[in-house]
């Protein structure tokens, strides 16, 4: 059920029955939608709705089972991404291809199908990201680089390519919303040469704003079309899923709870060349409170957390406390023994080990006093496997975990429901504090929703959440209150109730204080 194209023009891009088979399954079901010149198309869906299988088609990574791709209304095979590339389709991915040693110019050569020198490519990155209102300098190292500049390169040598569609997912995810705003103001430049895009975002209210017209796909098939500016982020979330999108309802602010965690002056030198130190991070959350922590991608997200988990103990014991303990020196056993928790940004790997079950993945996450109520004969006693597999039941049903068996490996599941399974396993712990750095990254508005009620009811148990997060979007759904961190350094924290996006994105930007005060009143005065 495409959505039409405007009348009396052709599409850049078609595919029809476009298929694709893993075994039996079917990623991809017999996919239709076009793509017209001069279009923002956005590409929407769940976890699992086969939205990366489909642009994989598109750039040439996957072959097809079935189905055709027609470009400029001719038939056409795309075995590989340097003939998509031949063809006119660019595509930035997610996660960046970047080696951080090397210069904006060498990072873009590498990707180019012809020989240029590397004088002439900084030349033409230099002009081609003025033009487009993407500042670059070729000769700086990309660990130098912010991550807003580090998507800048990609989008860059998706462009010296001279692409008439450009395959964008997910590029605001790592974006302040002053970065976002000047990314959008590029796709409207590209749009107005003629040039096309297909936009896989979940932020919703992106997709009302700059798009055109919306495919939504739900199980690998197309569900819905849509003129995305006549509906609302609900209408949206409900094509996606299906059915209607929970709001979460948020824990009242409070002062009266306990302080469970406090963080006093925390310095911690970076572990590698390309880590960040965190410089005099100071801030306290007691219960009932969900501090959000916001930040662009990497300014220090992950150094906090690994120091607030115990993973990295750091040389000052009094610089955290966990419940009036000085903690500093622990590992992260010892502060699960103090009633933490923790859920890493990294799924696959640092939070769950994908090859094995979700059963023994849950025993693994356990400290020594929480297993012994699943071993015969106490601590040195044999795995009671009929226990931990009841207890991973039960985790899944409360997270609506949705699975392929029983007990399947974790690195089955979909990004989403192993990210549901990831904390609600957190979660029957009942932890007095909990730090979870991304809790709904790459997850789908039905996921994230569970996700973040989870979160908040948790603080309305009496228990202290920190979030860290990217998304405003979440930080404004669960939070009482809100820091930013910028180059290793935190921000007070200010009731939720008093912020905005743009005073967030100053925060964000590096200026705290009155100074950010002063800005975001300044901004807001232009702006109207």
């Amino acid at each position: 059920m495409p959505h039409p194209m405007p009348e009396g023009q052709e599409p850049l891009l078609s595919v029809t029955g476009l298929t694709k088979l893993f075994g039996s399954f079917k990623a991809c079901d017999g996919i239709d939608l076009s793509i017209g010149h001069g279009e923002i198309h956005a590409l929407l869906g769940e976890n699992g709705a086969g939205k990366s299988t489909l642009v994989k088609m598109l750039f040439g990574i996957l072959a097809p089972s079935a189905g055709a791709i027609s470009w400029f209304g001719k038939e056409t095979v795309i075995p590989n991404p340097a003939a998509a590339r031949r063809l006119g389709i660019g595509m930035v991915f997610q996660h960046f291809s970047l080696f951080e040693a090397l210069t904006v110019a060498e990072n873009i050569a590498l990707s180019l199908d012809e020989k240029i020198s590397i004088s002439d490519l900084s030349k033409k990155a230099a002009e081609l990201s003025v033009a487009y209102g993407l500042p670059l300098d070729p000769d700086a190292h990309v660990a130098d680089l912010s991550v807003g500049e580090r998507q800048r390169i990609e989008i860059v040598r998706a462009l010296l390519q001279n692409p008439k569609l450009i395959i964008l997912d997910e590029p605001t995810s790592v974006l302040t919303p002053q970065e976002a705003d000047k990314l959008f103001e590029t796709l409207f430049k590209l749009k107005a040469e003629g040039r096309s895009v297909l936009y896989i975002s979940h932020r919703l209210e992106e997709v009302q704003r700059i798009c055109d017209r919306a495919t939504v796909l739900r199980h690998g098939r197309v569900t819905g079309a849509c003129d995305p500016r006549q509906e609302t982020p609900a209408s949206l979330a409900r094509m996606m899923v299906g059915a209607e999108v929970a709001g979460v309802e948020k824990v009242e602010p409070s002062a009266n709870g306990d302080i469970q965690l406090q963080v006093t002056d925390l310095s911690v030198s970076p572990r590698t060349p390309f880590a960040m130190s965190l410089k005099n991070v100071s801030v306290t959350v007691r219960g009932g409170e969900v501090l959000a922590i916001a930040g662009v991608a990497g300014n220090g997200q992950s150094e906090l957390f690994d120091a607030l988990s115990g993973e990295y103990p750091v040389r000052d014991a009094e610089a955290i406390r966990l419940r009036g303990r000085a903690v500093g020196r622990l590992g992260i056993n010892e502060r699960r023994l103090l009633g933490a928790g923790f859920v890493p940004e990294e799924r696959h790997g640092h939070a769950a080990v994908p090859a094995m079950s979700l059963s023994e993945n849950l025993f693994l996450s356990r400290n020594a006093s929480d297993r012994s109520a699943y071993l015969s004969g106490g601590k040195l006693g044999l795995i009671r496997h009929g226990l931990v597999q009841q207890a991973a039941r039960r985790i899944s049903e409360m997270m609506d975990v949705r699975k392929s068996g029983d007990d399947p490996a974790a690195g089955s599941l979909s990004g989403g429901n192993l990210q549901k399974f990831i904390v609600g396993r957190e979660l029957d712990r009942q932890p007095s504090v909990l730090v979870v750095n991304q809790p709904t990254w790459g997850v789908d508005a039905g996921a994230a929703s569970r996700i973040r009620q989870a979160l908040v009811d948790l603080a309305k148990s009496g228990s202290a959440v920190i979030v860290i997060s990217q998304d405003l979007d979440e930080i404004f759904e669960v939070a009482t209150s809100i820091a930013a961190i910028s180059e290793g350094r935190l921000s007070e924290a200010y009731p939720a109730g008093t912020m905005t996006r743009e005073r967030i994105g100053i925060l964000m930007g590096g200026v705290h204080g009155p100074e950010a005060v002063q800005s975001s009143t300044a901004e807001s005065a232009h702006a109207h």
